[in-house]
């Protein structure tokens, strides 16, 4: 037998959807095309969440080449929904961001001591100060980022002059978009 959007053309078993529901699956079903028989958690997640009333409006009003996106994209809540019934998607879109904020501020402080290390490397022939011992100090993490996630910068008293590590790396987490 051959497969017609997910049904049997003989047999015609049901899409998830009319399974679920209980209900006799027509030929010109809206939900056939897109919740097969085959993956019923899909539909179930989404009928949990939206409701199959509110899914089918919503298919009913978008032009058949933006169905399956549609489809997807409330896959995705649903199934976000499920997880994090608070939250939901942006529950995930925040802890993402703020794994980005956690890894740009790491890469900025490795960056910034790799420029430091080639400064101390190849001092400036030019300034006198660049060859003072004080300088040449390493500039330490807690120098950049403190440990206390505020966004006060801390200077260490033997630090005659002011840093260029010291600008703009630590992240402000209390003014944070994404924080929750």
């Amino acid at each position: 037998m051959k497969e017609i959007s997910g049904r049997k053309q003989g047999g015609m078993s049901p899409c998830a959807a009319c399974k679920l529901l209980r209900r006799r699956c027509a030929q010109d079903c809206v939900f056939a095309p897109y919740f097969p028989a085959d993956e019923p958690h899909k539909f179930a997640s989404v009928h949990k969440v939206f409701g199959a009333s509110n899914v089918n409006k919503m298919l009913q009003e978008l032009p058949e080449q933006q169905r399956s996106d549609a489809v997807s994209s409330m896959v995705y809540e649903a199934n976000a929904r499920v997880r994090d019934p608070v939250y939901g998607c942006v529950g995930a879109i925040s802890s993402l961001q703020q794994q980005i904020d956690v890894l740009q501020t790491q890469l900025a402080i490795a960056q910034a001591e790799v420029v430091h290390m080639k400064m101390n490397h190849f001092p400036s022939a030019s300034s006198p100060a660049a060859t003072t011992s004080e300088n040449t100090s390493p500039v330490s993490v807690t120098q950049i980022m403190p440990n206390n996630n505020n966004s006060q910068h801390h200077y260490h008293p033997h630090q005659s002059t002011k840093s260029f590590f010291t600008m703009d790396m630590v992240v402000d987490q209390a003014n944070s978009l994404w924080s929750c």
